[in-house]
């Protein structure tokens, strides 16, 4: 009996324990939250840990469900707490700036981040910023001037040395360079958080990373009466003034450009004549183009001595820069008015190699423009409003008409049977400015349509479903 008593006390207290299964796990660590796109693979290999590991750390048994706002813990990283941002860097972001400006310690960032060296960081990819508890991310900039100590670029910010000294992990008042960004609390006063000179009040790149036959577009704010220039990979930008006082400039990027890290520098022409500019890498990725079937063609529209004077007068026509902006707003298919308006029969950016007909002859290159579909006679139209500066019989192209829509950017429309838009004519969108024919350089009758900025052709569809800039 008293055995009996025992043994039902025993299990009593055993069942009112605190249950524990025997597989949970206490798993600890920084916070990622799911951004759109995001895949639990692609959140693992950005972070550089095992997919496994991130699964059994978040009591994942199906990869394939992940949802945009649902919070991760990252596995692996030792010493780092609370929320882990990604920040894409933009012009201006620099390795130094960056560390400041979030005031992350340079061993965490690197550590995140797999840094070697601070020439790994470019414009367009994507780095790791923790957001730790009791941090601050500083957004007010102070450049230091030619001959100014730091006590006097202190003194002009209301603040004191030490607190400059402190923030942007100086020694002391002489550990400071003229040129230097350095980041303090307060207001920003409208400027970015960046690292660009004093000119500079932001510099900013849509759409990064830029790919191969894609359009760059540079925005960049300044002080009063600044003039603006610069090159993207080897081209020389030209800068527009817009009714916000923002300065723009359209940039396409070849094709056939290999996929790495290209020079990006603004420069700044200050009233007083003085300069100042800028520098950073910018990332180039590839557009991932296909290769088309091998196209068999008249051996007279590619032989070299047809072909290289043809594409030489293109380029001069397309080169100048027209200061006027003719269009506004998007840009339409310049086959709109039939039903083949969404039918491409060859996109931008296809590898290509073209044979002559009974010859040994063949030529290898990508395709430069949008085919659209369609038969002789359908009409053409302009996809925005411009000036008319060509509209002839060529060999390659065939029935041409190339319309300038202002600020370096060109529409060219090959293989046309019929013109209805002559040389100076300013077409508006949607009027119609000839006919598909089936002349030049083709297998059948179709519009190929193409597009300039600064002196390359670009991808046209970014057009259709894009505004610019």
């Amino acid at each position: 009996m008293t055995k009996r008593i025992f043994l039902i006390f025993f299990l009593l207290s055993f069942l009112a324990l605190p249950f524990q299964p025997a597989h949970a796990q206490e798993t600890s660590g920084p916070v990622y939250i799911v951004q759109p796109g995001d895949s639990l693979s692609s959140i693992a290999s950005f972070f550089s840990i095992n997919l496994a590991d991130l699964m059994s750390a978040n009591g994942i048994t199906d990869p394939n469900k992940l949802d945009a706002g649902q919070q991760l813990i990252i596995p692996g990283l030792d010493g780092i707490t609370g929320i882990i941002n990604t920040q894409l860097v933009n012009f201006g972001d620099s390795f130094r700036s960056l560390t400041r400006r979030t005031q992350v310690p340079l061993d965490m960032f690197k550590k995140l981040n797999h840094i070697v060296s601070p020439s790994e960081f470019y414009v367009g990819v994507n780095m790791i910023v923790p957001v730790q508890e009791g941090s601050q991310n500083l957004t007010k900039r102070i450049s230091v001037s030619t001959g100014e100590s730091l006590l006097e670029a202190a003194a002009k910010q209301n603040t004191d040395v030490w607190t400059l000294a402190h923030y942007n992990g100086l020694q002391g008042s002489w550990d400071s360079i003229s040129g230097d960004t350095l980041f303090t609390p307060g207001e920003n006063g409208g400027q970015s958080a960046s690292g660009l000179p004093s000119a500079f009040i932001s510099a900013e790149i849509r759409d990064l990373p830029i790919k191969q036959g894609g359009t760059g577009v540079i925005k960049v704010k300044t002080i009063p009466n600044v003039t603006l220039g610069g090159i993207l990979v080897d081209h020389q930008l030209h800068f527009f003034a817009t009714e916000d006082g923002t300065q723009v400039a359209l940039q396409g990027v070849h094709a056939l450009l290999p996929p790495g890290i290209y020079p990006l520098r603004l420069e700044a022409m200050l009233p007083d004549g003085s300069k100042q500019s800028y520098e950073q890498y910018i990332l180039i990725v590839s557009g991932n183009y296909p290769d088309d079937p091998l196209l068999y063609v008249d051996p007279v529209t590619i032989d070299p001595a047809e072909t290289e004077p043809e594409l030489n007068k293109l380029i001069s026509i397309t080169a100048p820069v027209n200061p006027e902006k003719y269009w506004s707003g998007e840009f339409y298919s310049p086959a709109s008015q039939y039903a083949e308006a969404t039918y491409f029969t060859s996109r931008f950016g296809n590898r290509r190699t073209y044979i002559g007909i009974n010859t040994d002859l063949s030529v290898q290159g990508f395709h430069t423009g949008l085919d659209f579909g369609g038969g002789t006679g359908l009409p053409i139209t302009a996809p925005a409003r411009g000036k008319v500066v060509i509209a002839e019989n060529w060999t390659v192209r065939g029935g041409t008409t190339i319309i300038d829509h202002g600020w370096g950017l060109y529409s060219g429309f090959w293989h046309q049977s019929k013109f209805y838009a002559q040389v100076g004519d300013v077409v508006e969108q949607g009027q119609v400015i000839g006919e598909v024919g089936g002349t030049g350089r083709v297998t059948g009758p179709h519009l190929h349509w193409e597009l300039w900025v600064n002196g390359i052709q670009v991808d046209p569809l970014d057009w259709l479903t894009n505004t610019y800039p």
